[in-house]
């Protein structure tokens, strides 16, 4: 079944048909698949039925959707006949070739839940997590922020829900958030839900500036400080060590909180000092496992300040999402333990060193910024190009990306798109789609902002 979300788009219906019909021609959503209720996909996305009915109304107008009496709304079957769209917008490790998943997930929840006490992973469980669960959580994380006590970690549904609850935690509406001019677009989203401010931050190709972190804060009352140290999403950037210690100093100055979201880190193979080392007492490190190792699991690992702050944090994930799905944590905390999370990393690793040279060789004209072992590029457009006009002729030659616009805090326009190397489902499909986009770059923008 689809799972609602929206594009960007001028208007909130069209932006929910245009995420449809994206997913439709990825492959997400088969022709013959019935979608969920109107109301259901209001109340998934945040907004009023009226608006979902009209973004049904133009998805059936379009072809895409059909209803049926009595039996709901489902994916057109005529859309089997149309061609696929290559996806390289959503933003996922690849799938190497050495893991079968098909296998491996099956085989593995069977052991967990055919050993003394496997049964237990089919129960409610706290909010910060099982102890085993913690336990083996500090042991993944310990490589790359030092040893942390389990009663600091919480084992959570994942970073998203994580990064909303500690704002919903620790902030209020009309506080501030200081990000790069170019930051996750997970955030911009619960930003506006809740009411709070993000003030952008210069950027270059080493990431934030500590300069424009500092004049942020004598100019704004800024509460926390995001930032992503490895391979930004979208920039790719890598913070150097010295940039992480300038940036914590100030942040010790100016008495802001940091949020480390360092989902990225298990793909590099040299370790940097984490801001959670460098600043223990204010900094929350966010950890997901659905960049290095499968989104499939829905976990994430987040480190508080110390163990009273954990509770705290806990008390609102209670309030929201209440746990982290039990099975995928008990798994998780048994992949690491018997080492399979981290020979997943290395793989996922490994595919995309193979994907960023194959990369690289296709768009050998092109001007991008990439890091060699992550799974995704900053692909910056001629002058001629604006970003969404690019990201929509993209589509219309069988390739999605994603428009600088989706990651902007700031009012300047910045002509580039993110490209994501891993969702294509393997390198034949990403040489085609690289190569749609080597073309499209040095042609002229014809129709491109055109009005009628």
């Amino acid at each position: 079944m689809w799972v609602p979300r929206s594009a960007p788009a001028r208007l909130k219906y069209l932006g929910i048909v245009e995420a449809l019909d994206a997913d439709i021609r990825a492959g997400r959503v088969m022709p013959g698949d019935r979608l969920p209720p109107q109301r259901a996909v209001a109340e998934a996305l945040g907004v009023d039925l009226t608006t979902v009915t009209r973004a049904f109304n133009e998805a059936r107008r379009r072809g895409l959707i059909s209803a049926q009496a009595g039996r709901g709304t489902f994916v057109s079957e005529e859309m089997a006949s149309e061609g696929r769209l290559i996806d390289l917008s959503m933003n996922v490790p690849p799938q190497p070739e050495s893991i079968d998943f098909r296998k491996l997930i099956p085989q593995d929840l069977a052991a967990l839940l055919n050993a003394p006490r496997g049964l237990m992973a089919l129960q409610y469980q706290d909010s910060t997590g099982t102890p085993p669960s913690r336990q083996a959580a500090a042991r993944w994380l310990e490589t790359r922020t030092g040893p942390i006590p389990a009663d600091r970690v919480l084992v959570t549904a994942g970073a998203q829900g994580a990064l909303s609850a500690l704002c919903a935690t620790l902030l209020r509406a009309g506080q501030s958030i200081a990000t790069g001019a170019l930051t996750y677009p997970g955030l911009k989203a619960i930003a506006a839900q809740q009411g709070l401010n993000l003030v952008p931050l210069d950027m270059d190709a080493d990431g934030l500036l500590p300069e424009s972190f500092d004049r942020a804060c004598r100019s704004h009352t800024i509460r926390a400080l995001y930032v992503t140290p490895s391979i930004d999403n979208p920039t790719t950037a890598t913070l150097p060590a010295d940039r992480r210690r300038a940036l914590v100093a100030l942040a010790r100055q100016h008495q802001v909180t940091i949020f480390e979201d360092d989902p990225y880190a298990p793909l590099r193979p040299t370790r940097l000092p984490s801001l959670i080392e460098l600043a223990p007492e204010r900094c929350w490190h966010i950890a997901s496992l659905s960049k290095c190792v499968t989104p499939t699991l829905r976990v994430a690992h987040v480190v508080a300040p110390n163990p009273t702050e954990a509770l705290r944090l806990a008390a609102t994930l209670r309030a929201t999402v209440l746990m982290a799905p039990p099975l995928m944590a008990a798994l998780t905390g048994r992949w690491i333990v018997d080492g399979r999370l981290e020979q997943i990393a290395l793989a996922v690793r490994a595919e995309n060193v193979a994907r960023q040279r194959l990369a690289r060789r296709v768009l050998s004209g092109c001007d991008f910024a990439a890091d060699p072992h992550g799974h995704h590029l900053w692909l910056h457009l001629p002058h001629h190009w604006r970003a969404a006009d690019f990201a929509d002729h993209a589509v219309r030659a069988g390739v999605s990306v994603v428009s600088s616009a989706a990651f902007a805090t700031g009012a300047q326009p910045v002509h580039a798109v993110r490209v994501s190397l891993g969702v294509a489902l393997d390198r034949s499909d990403l040489e085609d789609g690289l190569d749609q986009l080597a073309q499209l770059i040095g042609q002229p923008a014809i129709g491109a902002g055109m009005v009628v």
